[in-house]
C-alpha cells in the first residue's frame, strides 16, 4: 500500500480528495457540467453531494488497496479546487493504467490538466511501478484530445465502442504516456 501522497510543481499541488472536499468538489462539477455531460459518464444533472461524497470515499479506499490513485487538483497560490487527475483501471499483469483528468469550467485553457496529467503519469511509473499509462479519450472531445497532445502523448489510433457515455456507445482516441517520456526506464 502506498502512502496518501501529495504532488506539486509551482502552479499546482495534487493530494487526495479529502472528506472535506465534497461541497466544493459538488460546486466544481455543477459549474462545469455542460462541459462534462458530453464526455464523463459520472457527470449528470442531478449530481449530488452525497455523489461527491460517495466518490471521496470510492476514492479514498481505492488508495488504500491500491487500485485507484484519484487526486484533487488545487490551485498553488489560492488553495482552490480546480478538478481532478486519477490512475484508475490499473492491470495487474500487464502493468498499464487509466490516466483520466478534468478541470472545472472557470480554470479550463491554462494549462492546468496538462500540468497534473504529467506530475500523475510520473507517479505512476516511479512510485506504482507501471510501464504505460493510457489516456482514452472519446472522439469529439476536443479539449482533453489538446491536453493529451500538448503534453506529448503518444497517439496510437482510434478504438471502435471504446466507451459508453450517456447511454451512447461512442468511439475513442488512444494516447499513451511511457516512462521513458520521463526519461526513466521500464522495470517490472
Amino acid at each position: 500500500m502506498l502512502p496518501f501522497t501529495t504532488l506539486s510543481d509551482d502552479k499546482i499541488i495534487l493530494r487526495p480528495f479529502e472528506l472535506t472536499d465534497t461541497p466544493v468538489l459538488h460546486q466544481a462539477v455543477h459549474e462545469s457540467l455542460a462541459d462534462l455531460k458530453p464526455w464523463m459518464s459520472w457527470a449528470y444533472d442531478e449530481y449530488s453531494e452525497k455523489d461527491a461524497l460517495d466518490f471521496i470515499t470510492l476514492t479514498r479506499a481505492g488508495w488504500s488497496n491500491g487500485s485507484l490513485f484519484a487526486f484533487c487538483i488545487i490551485d498553488a497560490n489560492t488553495g482552490e479546487l480546480l478538478g481532478g487527475c486519477s490512475i484508475s483501471h490499473i492491470h495487474p499483469v500487464y502493468y498499464f493504467c487509466n490516466l483520466g483528468y478534468w478541470v472545472r469550467t472557470s480554470r479550463c485553457g491554462q494549462g492546468i490538466a496538462g500540468r497534473a496529467a504529467l506530475l500523475v503519469g510520473r507517479f505512476a511509473f516511479e512510485k506504482i511501478g507501471l510501464i504505460r499509462a493510457e489516456i482514452v479519450v472519446a472522439m469529439g472531445n476536443e479539449a482533453s484530445i489538446k491536453v493529451a497532445k500538448k503534453i506529448g502523448a503518444h497517439y496510437e489510433g482510434i478504438l471502435l465502442n471504446r466507451m459508453v457515455i450517456g447511454g451512447q456507445i461512442k468511439d475513442a482516441e488512444m494516447f499513451s504516456l511511457l516512462p521513458s517520456d520521463f526519461g526513466l526506464i521500464a522495470r517490472l
